[in-house]
């Protein structure tokens, strides 16, 4: 399978969950390690990579900043811009139907960006697309804030969804400074692999 192929199988994979209603990921708030890591920095311009309906977003911009949310789901963005009105944070915020490794129609500099379990699903060619967008968007010393699903190389995933080895993932990022990492195990009723947070400095 060629990457337009992966590409397109991952898009309609995503759509698929998003028309269905089957979105595990779908909680008010983002992940206490987001929480955590917003209540330490002052408020500026972020990147919500994969991001969904928006929850990291409109959390954010809660808290100030002002934020450009992408996803390649066009419904998961109608649904995102809809809760950021009614949350009173739409003026804030921007969505863009777009793939986050190809993000040529921003511009500036970002002070944070974070990914929620996107990245990982990537080609390697998009992987290092993606890390070279990072580096033209981000600040000097601003905060990159990744989960992502990890696999070993030899390792066949149960459910057919790839992830990333941890040491290659280490090695896309060695343009950045990793502060720290915590691996653990996420699971639900129906699926259960290792998985990391990792905490960078641009």
């Amino acid at each position: 399978m060629d990457q337009a192929e992966q590409e397109s199988e991952r898009l309609t994979r995503f759509t698929e969950r998003y028309t269905s209603g089957e979105v595990p990921w779908d909680d008010v708030l983002p992940p206490p390690e987001v929480q955590e890591l917003v209540s330490t920095l002052p408020p500026g311009r972020a990147l919500d990579l994969g991001c969904g309906y928006g929850r990291t977003a409109i959390y954010l911009a809660q808290h100030g900043w002002q934020v450009e949310g992408i996803d390649f789901v066009p419904q998961a963005i109608e649904e995102a811009n809809r809760r950021a009105a009614a949350q009173g944070v739409a003026g804030q915020i921007q969505f863009h139907v777009a793939s986050v490794a190809d993000l040529g129609f921003l511009n500036g500099r970002y002070d944070l960006a974070i990914d929620i379990g996107c990245m990982h699903s990537l080609s390697l060619e998009l992987q290092t697309a993606y890390r070279d967008e990072l580096l033209r968007l981000l600040q000097p010393a601003a905060a990159y804030l990744l989960f992502a699903r990890l696999q070993h190389p030899d390792e066949e995933p149960s459910d057919g969804h790839r992830g990333i080895d941890e040491s290659e993932l280490k090695r896309l990022f060695t343009p950045f400074k990793l502060q720290k990492s915590e691996i653990g195990v996420t699971e639900g009723a129906d699926y259960k692999w290792q998985s990391g947070w990792f905490w960078y400095v641009r």
